[in-house]
């Protein structure tokens, strides 16, 4: 059947110009045949959307010539390739390493994102502060903080600057070892420790074989006693032989639910700084740069319409810049204020129409709840798993504050946040609630749509 696929490809080749083959019809791949349909893998969600969109009538059209029972087409999103591991961190070491330990991050520049420098961070008001503290912390100046604890919602560049400080210390000096890890696998290895007897190994791991410690996303260790207590432990090894460490988070240490008092104790004990969502002219200087870097000559126009209308983060404003430059290559269309204003059209909700009733309404629908219990204090999953959807979902489809969210449910402001942050990083690794917030994203945008 590949042989088929080829020859379907042959002929779609002629009638489109060689860009648009090489960027979308030359990826597919077979994948099988289900009686009269032809099954093909495209590399992620946006080809396929986009190909389905415009490619698909072409493609079965050819397919029908051709003949062979083949007549409809299904696309499907090509399974990821599991990664080949780096060498374990213990190899070069007289440590043991530790068996099936998770290695998602490990010492040193390999797991460090190679865009996340000093040079490529657009500094701003919004922002200074916690580049100087972190640029400071890197450069080996007389500073009297060892760790630092960056607040910053998602997107707007903690993760940036936590990996910078890495890369600037390997630059400085490469022999010291950097260790990078979320909060998350750091919960990982230590269960994974503890089940295999090598916990010990896992101690001199955090302890005794890392000179500077980046912590990724602490609030993920709400509830988590015992890696709290350990990690205690861990941070109080680490600032009695003044090791550099780094916390990043979207929520203050006293904001975290359920954050024993040691560890909150340390994460206080340094140097707390906060990135706060850009100003106008520090978004400007980002869609400046990122245009930049993805060689895109916008015109000042273009660029003033972007930032007075792309005020979320930093990913944001990147996905706009990707839309504007893949249509007017894909389209040969010129950048003006009409297609700058057709992309702003796909990046910012008509929020004004949906309101937090709305939500609650739609939530309780699907899930099978009495809105009642969404502002009872159960914690029972049945529960406070739609309580947290619909938190996400009002803080993506309205202008509603954390306290106006959190006041619908009886519920503070960090906790509001926190379950944000849940559901968001659930999205991440759970296709089952990808694809429930997918529904009710449909659910919302066809109320918009009638409304």
């Amino acid at each position: 059947m590949t042989t088929i696929w080829e020859e379907v490809k042959d002929k779609i080749k002629g009638s489109l110009p060689n860009k648009t083959f090489s960027m979308w019809i030359s990826p597919l791949t077979y994948l099988e045949r289900n009686d009269d349909t032809l099954v093909l893998a495209c590399p992620n969600k946006f080809s396929r959307n986009w190909i389905s969109e415009n490619y698909r009538a072409v493609i079965e059209e050819e397919l029908d010539k051709i003949g062979d029972g083949l007549s409809k087409l299904s696309l499907k999103v090509k399974p990821l390739e599991k990664k080949k591991l780096a060498p374990d961190i213990f190899e070069d070491t007289k440590q043991l390493t530790l068996p099936n330990m998770p290695r998602s991050r490990g010492f040193n520049r390999q797991w460090l994102n190679h865009d996340f420098t000093f040079d490529r961070f657009v500094v701003g008001k919004c922002n200074e502060f916690a580049y100087s503290a972190s640029h400071a912390l890197a450069s080996g100046e007389k500073w009297p903080y060892h760790h630092l604890y960056m607040l910053a919602k998602t997107g707007l560049g903690k993760s940036h600057l936590s990996q910078a400080i890495g890369h600037a210390i390997l630059d400085n000096n490469p022999k010291l070892r950097v260790l990078y890890i979320t909060a998350e696998d750091f919960v990982n290895q230590m269960i994974t420790a503890l089940k295999t007897n090598r916990i010990e190994d896992f101690k001199n791991k955090f302890r005794r074989s890392c000179d500077v410690l980046l912590l990724e996303e602490v609030h993920f260790l709400s509830g988590k006693e015992k890696t709290q207590l350990e990690l205690e432990y861990t941070l109080d090894a680490l600032i009695n032989d003044h090791k550099k460490i780094i916390f990043t988070s979207s929520l203050l240490p006293k904001d975290i639910p359920n954050l024993k008092k040691g560890l909150l104790s340390r994460f206080t004990s340094g140097l707390i700084t906060n990135l706060n969502s850009p100003d106008y002219e520090t978004r400007v200087k980002i869609l400046q740069k990122k245009a930049s870097e993805q060689k895109l000559s916008l015109p000042d126009e273009i660029i003033d319409i972007l930032a007075r209308h792309l005020t979320r983060d930093v990913r944001q404003m990147e996905s706009a810049l990707r839309c504007l430059k893949a249509q007017s290559e894909l389209l040969n269309a010129k950048i003006d204020l009409d297609l700058a204003g057709e992309v702003l059209r796909s990046h910012i909700s008509d929020q004004s129409v949906i309101t937090m009733e709305d939500i609650l309404t739609l939530v309780c629908k699907y899930f099978k709840v009495d809105p009642l219990l969404m502002g009872s204090k159960s914690r029972k999953k049945i529960h406070s798993y739609p309580r947290n959807i619909y938190i996400y979902l009002c803080r993506q489809h309205t202008n509603m504050t954390v306290q106006d969210i959190g006041k619908t449910i009886n519920r503070n402001h960090s906790t509001v946040l926190y379950a944000a942050e849940v559901i968001e990083h659930k999205m991440k690794t759970d296709g089952k609630v990808r694809n429930q917030i997918g529904f009710l994203n449909r659910k919302l945008k066809e109320m918009k749509d009638d409304s």
